[in-house]
């Protein structure tokens, strides 16, 4: 597209352009830009009675450009976009009005180039294409005897004389005459270089005959190293010779890769016979000894506990060096579960021989200590798991702005998570993380040494030799990723690509560099930028977010609607962001004053990351740890005692603030297990003027499902969405329909379109169509880890308005309703509300997941003894999941963009014979991602009196309560976002259609077939109300739970609870799950 038109706008965004026609605010007014669905098309973009119309310009075979105007407009072709926009100029040109007001082209101020951060540098360049295409011959001579000149005169001022002469006359020949007739050659379209190729045969003319003599010895001992191949089978490779027709630096090329894979094998075969490469080699993780206090009869007993992670015991002991009394085997460990109110006690539950519950508290010195202590068992869980694929895996991620410097030798604090911050316990120094992605910035070092620096230090540190996956360098900005060798065969569709977003986003001084892949059945995405320098750049900061987030082209391809924020499960963003402390230049030494007493809340108040994240203005819906570290930027190098926050310039004195510059963000899908085990930086790296930053991630993975039933004979399974309503903010005149996606469907799939509104001014859509999707694979345990991700698009031009995503695992166990935030480039662009309901195979539930073997308790715990008496059998009552505090809509006050309204659900009641079971509230603390109950006890569960929901009636007594009642957790939920949740119930809103709400169950049935509905009476006098109180009595108390805004009369009564549970069962079949009912009175949001 010409830049010089003042109505092109090139690649801005939809949203962007929306704005410029606003503030235009003419009718006839107009701009073309890039088309955001389709490579090398425009969107022509007109304002008209305050709503913008966009119209697809397409080119044909011919590159002829045409507009996809109203119909039976006879179509036009046109060679150049000028001459197409003079054309419609004029009316009755089948658009809705013609065009008549060019909107201008905002002008960006691009950024100074830092003295001490320039790019490469590049040859002199006196002439180009561009500059000698057009001109005379006469002025094409002139350049070519400026270019031989600049050359023969550098020629003179070098030392040649251990050149030998025939080499120095052909060089200087080159000079002569062959460099212009190279520049003629490229000038007319042919990129290769005879002259170039002429003088590079001459010089090496010896080069090429030894090639050709020691290539051979060398590919015979590459080949003995190959263990993939037999001793004495197979040929030889054919040899490439002389006269091959290929050139010096390819051979040279050839020659280069091979040696280097000769080293790489070699050393491969000396490691794996150490011991090194399998990864599992004797006394990999050393035994480490805990000493703990547990109290017995009121007086505190020092004890110590052993854990042996390679043989998967633990021991208890009464002295450090004294014999064991007892040990329990890895999987005799059923939970850990920690204190929340005491950061120190941790509970262990253990199976005796006579399988009962052994449940022993014990306190440990320290957090960290009691964290090690939660990692090796967890370490030992995973090591010793009889599951051919592993469910849970960490990750650590680093970054490091380097400032041009090379590494110490030592960097092993870096890859330990040591320093300040939330670290690592020393007890966890062995264990393994299953990936380590290193960013750097300013990275002086090539590729090939970078990698061998990271790998040896991992390997003093681990005794594992780690494999690469990726490694992808734009200019001086690397990422690394590593992974065991045991994931080897787990990884699959690796993409890398870069973006830059330096001086007129063309250099790669700024910029960012990105590395995809599938583990198993779960996405990764991690992008290591660097963005624009100086504590006034902010917006320009922003602008570099975005345009990474728009043009990174990452992960699977066939999600071309989706940016790289809605392809991964997991999304990790590293680097050297650059946001600074908003505080003014004088107040240097003040802020230095409050990092040395470590008082960071007032710095993190007024850190620009923070508050353009808070605005939503980047990083929207990603997760960062807390900061509890030093800024890392701009310290004294080789020391980390001083910052120094002043620069001396030409245009006078420059501050840079101290300033956590260097950060580790994250972007999970939703209702999937991912929890941060550190976030810091290290003291005793000090090359740079950055320290380097450390996270460490316990992360949730799927497995590459393979179903254990026949797919033939294997019932299908079915999602359902309906009701979906989209807000969207948007002044756009056109139509829009869903599409959805995602890898368990075939393909994607389209709605039909919406019907529009105008609310509040935005356009509220609604899907009336219940829209089927059928999953590849029914069976629950591979469904319940997919997500649908939801795109909204516009039928004129095929570009989405916004996405979201859905979690399968919110729909479980019934109907469920949603509201999904939707966001396109990086911008929120309004919400999505609607139900889903999942219908899956017979076949046994979900098996538990790794990570929830270690739960977190509540503030108050409420024990009591198990069946039979047995002082030993206890219950936990109220544990929830430490793993994600923001599973099923329970957040620490962070927009998650989705919220879920998931109805009770009993927990199971083991060991009751035939007696009758007691039903079970929902809380949203107290289940854990997989829909398992958190009481792992067995029998020695007691039947838990839930509070009465008014939704479902009474559940349990009429007045009864339970003690989990006395301490509800209203500090977990928040309310949904007022803009876009009415503060009325959904059936008041009259665009809003009837949703089915889920059916009256409580998992108990007398008979395992369909009840017939209750009828719902229009009178509430009629039907028994649930037993409520007031407001005015406190129904909003500390001592009942949070109430739904409105009581719902005309609720049926729930079933009596007889038979069994049949969560615990495999017989509920499909057909036995009648959908939920229009009309029926909508379920109390839990809101994100």
């Amino acid at each position: 597209m010409p830049s010089y038109q003042p109505w092109c706008h090139g690649n801005i965004t939809r949203s962007k352009a929306e704005d410029l026609l606003s503030k235009a605010a003419r009718d006839g007014s107009f701009l073309i830009r890039d088309s955001e669905s389709i490579q090398g098309a425009y969107a022509l973009c007109v304002l008209y009675q305050n709503c913008v119309y966009t119209y697809r310009i397409l080119p044909n075979e011919d590159k002829k450009l045409s507009v996809q105007a109203s119909e039976g407009v006879p179509i036009r072709f046109f060679s150049m976009l000028p001459e197409l926009v003079e054309a419609y100029y004029s009316p009755n040109m089948g658009l809705v009005t013609h065009l008549q007001y060019p909107v201008q082209r905002e002008e960006e101020v691009d950024e100074e180039q830092e003295s001490n951060n320039l790019p490469p540098q590049l040859p002199p360049r006196n002439f180009g294409a561009n500059d000698v295409k057009d001109s005379d011959p006469k002025s094409s001579e002139q350049a070519c005897k400026s270019l031989t000149d600049t050359y023969l005169m550098r020629l003179q001022h070098m030392d040649l004389s251990a050149i030998p002469e025939e080499h120095q006359i052909a060089i200087q020949e080159y000079f002569r005459t062959s460099i212009c007739l190279d520049a003629e050659q490229i000038q007319n379209g042919y990129p290769n270089l005879p002259g170039l190729n002429k003088l590079t045969m001459a010089i090496c003319k010896n080069l090429n005959s030894e090639i050709s003599r020691i290539l051979p010895a060398l590919e015979v001992f590459h080949r003995a190293l190959d263990q993939q191949l037999s001793p004495g089978i197979g040929q030889f490779p054919k040899q490439i010779s002389v006269e091959s027709g290929q050139s010096v630096s390819f051979r040279l090329e050839q020659l280069t890769k091979l040696l280097y894979s000769i080293e790489d094998k070699t050393k491969g075969s000396v490691l794996e016979s150490a011991g090194y490469e399998g990864g599992h080699r004797k006394s990999l993780i050393p035994i480490v000894t805990f000493e703990v206090k547990q109290e017995s009869l009121g007086i505190p007993t020092k004890m110590f506990l052993k854990v042996d992670v390679e043989s998967g015991k633990l021991f208890f002991k009464k002295s450090k060096d004294g014999p064991e009394d007892k040990y329990f085997v890895h999987n005799k460990i059923l939970q850990l579960v920690k204190a929340q109110k005491m950061p120190t006690k941790l509970v262990i539950v253990t199976e005796t021989e006579k399988e009962k519950i052994m449940r022993k508290e014990f306190v440990f010195n320290d957090t960290k200590k009691r964290e090690g202590f939660c990692q090796l068992l967890q370490q030992m869980k995973n090591k010793h798991s009889e599951k051919p694929e592993p469910d849970m895996i960490t990750v650590f991620v680093g970054t490091w702005n380097m400032g041009n410097a090379g590494p110490l030798h030592n960097i092993n604090s870096w890859f330990q998570c040591k320093g300040q911050g939330k670290t690592r316990d020393d007890t966890a120094d062995h264990i393994p993380h299953d990936f380590y992605v290193i960013g750097t910035q300013e990275d002086p070092l090539g590729e090939r040494e970078w990698a061998d620096t990271v790998k040896g230090a991992l390997r003093n540190i681990t005794n594992i030799s780690f494999k690469q996956v990726a490694i992808n360098t734009l200019w001086n900005i690397r990422i690394i990723v590593l992974a065991k060798p045991e994931h080897e065969n787990r990884i699959s569709h690796v993409f890398s690509d870069s973006v830059k977003t330096g001086i007129a986003n063309t250099l790669g001084n700024k910029g960012a560099v990105g590395v995809s892949f599938m583990f198993n059945g779960t996405s990764f995405g991690f992008v290591n930028s660097h963005l624009t320098s100086g504590s006034e750049k902010k917006l320009r900061r922003n602008q570099n977010y975005i345009n990474i987030l728009r043009f990174l082209n990452l992960g699977d391809k066939k999600l071309n609607p989706f940016d790289i924020t809605h392809r991964f499960t997991h999304l990790f963003w590293l680097g050297d962001l650059n946001y600074r402390v908003e505080f003014p230049s004088t107040e240097a030494e003040y802020i230095v004053t409050k990092i040395k007493q470590q008082q960071y809340q007032e710095l993190l108040s007024k850190d620009q990351l923070n508050m353009e994240r808070n605005d939503g203005k980047v990083f929207l819906h990603f997760d960062e740890e807390e900061i509890t570290f030093a800024p890392t930027y701009r310290f004294e190098r080789d020391s980390r005692e001083k910052y120094a926050y002043t620069k001396a310039k030409a245009t006078g004195t420059k501050y840079n603030l101290p300033s956590w510059c260097d950060r580790v963000l994250r972007k999970s899908y939703p209702l999937v297990h991912v929890v941060c085990q550190a976030y810091g930086c290290t003291n005793d790296i000090v090359t740079s003027d950055h320290s380097p930053v450390f996270a460490s991630f316990e992360v949730g993975v799927a497995s590459q499902f393979v179903s254990k039933q026949d797919l033939n004979s294997e019932p299908q399974g079915g999602i359902q969405i309906m009701n979906c309503v989209a807000t969207l903010l948007t002044k756009s005149k056109t139509k829009f329909f869903i599409e959805y996606h995602s890898s368990c469907l075939e393909k994607a799939v389209k709605t039909s379109e919406g019907e529009n509104a105008e609310h509040d001014g935005s356009i509220k859509v609604r899907f009336g169509n219940i829209v089927e999707l059928t999953p590849i694979i029914s069976d629950p345990e591979y469904l319940l880890d997919q997500h649908i991700l939801i795109c909204v698009k516009s039928t004129d031009c095929d570009e989405s308005y916004g996405e979201g995503c859905v979690a399968l695992r919110a729909a479980q166990f019934c109907y469920t309703e949603f509201q999904v935030t939707l966001t396109h480039h990086g911008e929120k662009t309004g919400t999505l509300t609607g139900g889903i309901q999942l219908h899956t195979s017979e076949g046994k539930q979900p098996t538990e997941k790794l990570y929830d073997f270690i739960k977190v308790e509540k503030d108050d715990t409420v024990t009591s003894k198990g069946k039979g008496g047995d002082p030993n059998k206890f219950s936990i009552t109220q544990a929830h999941d430490i793993s994600n505090p923001n599973y099923m809509g329970v957040s620490r006050g962070t927009d998650k963009g989705w919220s879920y309204s998931m109805p009770p659900k009993s927990l199971p009641i083991h060991g009751q014979g035939n007696k009758e079971s007691k039903k079970g509230g929902f809380d949203v603390g107290a289940r854990s991602p997989t829909g398992k109950p958190l009481n792992p006890m067995g029998e020695g569960d007691r039947g838990s009196e839930m509070f009465d929901n008014p939704l479902y009636g009474s559940m349990g007594k009429p007045h009864g309560r339970c003690k989990d009642q006395d301490h509800p957790q209203k500090d977990h939920l928040i309310p949904p976002d007022p803009t876009f949740t009415a503060s009325k119930p959904a059936d008041v809103d009259p665009d809003r259609p009837p949703v089915p709400t889920p059916r009256n169950r409580s998992f108990t049935c007398s008979e395992p077939k369909l009840q017939p509905p209750t009828p719902i009476s229009s009178h509430p006098s009629i039907q028994k109300k649930p037993v409520v109180p007031s407001r005015s009595e406190g129904g909003m108390s500390q001592n009942r739970p949070p109430l739904p805004t409105k009581s719902r009369p005309g609720m049926p009564e729930p079933q009596n609870p007889k038979s069994r549970d049949y969560r615990d069962s495999s017989e509920l079949p499909s057909k036995y799950r009648p959908p939920a009912r229009p009309g029926q009175p909508q379920p109390h949001k839990y809101a994100s």
